[in-house]
């Protein structure tokens, strides 16, 4: 068994905390929340629980298979909640959890930025577009 200094361990900590580093745990949750598919399933049930069916029409080019998964993925981090309702036929809601709406404000402003700032940005690949190749 080796031991570390106070300053290893500290070290140690700053690497296994920083988002920046593949393997900070942080790194895997940001690249799944930046999914654009997270996104939209996230900002469609911000009003409430919704079908399945309803979310296949409001998240528009997701096929069945990326809303599956993408579903899946959300219910195992704890963002959503499945509830199956024995029916002819069988009724399956989603909806978003405490921590899922908790994401909601930082969804909002990142939206807000986006649609204020598109013009700049369309101005701005423009211009890089139209520079001379180097």
């Amino acid at each position: 068994m080796t031991t570390m200094s106070a300053g290893e361990r500290r070290e140690r900590d700053r690497e296994r905390y920083n988002a920046n580093l593949a393997g900070c745990p942080g790194h895997e949750l940001l690249a799944a929340l930046s999914d654009k598919w997270v996104t939209l399933v996230l900002s469609a049930l911000a009003d409430g629980p919704l079908r399945y069916g309803d979310l296949s029409r409001i998240v528009a080019g997701a096929s069945q298979k990326m809303l599956t998964q993408t579903l899946r993925k959300l219910e195992r981090d704890g963002l959503l909640t499945r509830t199956v309702t024995p029916a002819v036929p069988v009724r399956v809601d989603y909806a978003l959890t405490g921590l899922g709406e908790s994401l909601l404000p930082v969804q909002r402003a990142i939206k807000t930025w986006a649609e204020t700032h598109i013009e700049q940005v369309h101005g701005a690949r423009a211009a890089y577009d139209a520079r001379p190749a180097p």
